[in-house]
């Protein structure tokens, strides 16, 4: 044990990585990701798409701003366990609440600090995201390879984070009424639809199709999400039956559950995206977005052909698909997140754009 650490990471092939404890204490299993982002670590810590996901913060220093009550992006952080080089517990920021640990220790997240987080990253990216233990420094190699053999990630993410039963958020003189379907939504996607004059009701992951249309909603957005989208399969179904119903907005986990539904089909990368600093392609006007993302799977552009899918935007770092969009159907999505708090604005018209498609919608039906 090294001198002086509390906590190590364990991974598969037995290499260990010792560090001092913050937050919560607990002792888990996670898939190891790292996250390239300068800022934003409360949004990290609290994007349900992260669930049961080990993240490694490269930037050096986290914790200095706390957390503001405000910028959460759920209200029950379901992070697998927080990585990252120097931890500062004392926030200079008016805004902040609580420390970073505070809110680690209160969901019973555990983070460690100290570690070389740079050979972490290389690692992920030279070998790709895997199983990794967090515990305490001196369980021994032994035990913690066992528990890693014998322990197999979880498919149930999208249940488990997913809202129970609807709720709603509404805004004062609204245009139009969206039905968001929550696979691990976060908070200011709601807010974006909101500012823009749409009521917004939130419903759980596995709502049936006709639920949804007796709702009478002017569109259906797909909300992100954690894990793998074939797991999703509910909502897979809900595509299809409603594609061509309504208009229908996917971001993220939504995007591939739009390919999925219609015919397509997703792989898992090798160590994800995840960060904001994505440069991706709008393939019909040559804009290129500076975008935010977090996603460990990404849509086969070759599945894409007879679909009735055309794929609109593309990553320019991999060539990944990054936008997809069926117009007879008013149907579209994209990989990144537009939201994106904090991070660059450049993808905020696609909200627009789903206001434009709702509107069309609405005037179609007007002259029937």
């Amino acid at each position: 044990m090294a001198l002086g650490f509390d906590r190590k990471i364990v991974l598969e092939d037995g290499s260990e990585f010792y560090g001092s404890g913050f937050g919560g204490r607990g002792m888990r299993v996670c898939e190891l990701v790292f996250n390239t982002s300068m800022v934003g670590y409360q949004e990290i810590v609290s994007d349900p798409s992260y669930t049961d996901q080990m993240v490694v913060m490269t930037y050096p220093l986290i914790g200095n701003y706390g957390t503001a009550d405000d910028d959460f992006e759920t209200k029950i952080p379901s992070l697998g366990a927080l990585v990252v080089r120097e931890y500062n517990d004392s926030p200079s920021n008016f805004r902040y609440t609580k420390t970073l640990s505070e809110i680690l220790e209160e969901n019973g997240i555990p983070g460690i600090a100290g570690l070389d987080t740079r050979m972490l990253a290389r690692s992920i990216r030279d070998r790709g995201s895997r199983k990794a233990l967090i515990c305490d420094a001196e369980l021994p190699p032994e035990r913690a390879a066992a528990l890693l053999l014998r322990t197999q990630l979880p498919h149930d993410q999208v249940a488990r984070v997913s809202c129970q039963k609807r709720w709603y958020a509404r805004t004062s003189n609204h245009e139009f009424h969206v039905v968001a379907v929550d696979c691990g939504v976060k908070l200011n996607i709601i807010r974006s639809l909101t500012r823009r004059g749409c009521n917004v009701t939130v419903v759980p992951y596995d709502t049936p199709a006709e639920a949804i249309a007796d709702m009478r909603p002017d569109g259906v957005f797909l909300s992100n999400g954690p894990g793998d989208p074939e797991d999703a399969a509910p909502v897979i179904a809900l595509v299809r039956a409603l594609r061509g119903r309504f208009p229908i907005f996917g971001i993220c986990l939504g995007h591939q559950i739009i390919a999925l539904a219609y015919g397509a089909g997703t792989y898992k990368l090798k160590f994800g995206h995840r960060g904001g600093n994505h440069p991706v392609l709008e393939l019909a006007s040559g804009k290129i977005e500076i975008t935010s993302q977090n996603h460990s799977y990404a849509v086969d552009a070759k599945s894409v052909e007879g679909t009735g899918l055309a794929v609109t935007h593309v990553n320019l770092l991999d060539g990944t698909v990054e936008g997809l969009a069926c117009p007879s159907d008013r149907v579209f999505s994209v990989q990144y997140h537009p939201e994106s708090a904090p991070g660059p604005q450049d993808s905020a018209y696609l909200f627009d754009r789903f206001l434009t498609a709702m509107k069309e919608a609405r005037e179609d039906a007007e002259k029937n």
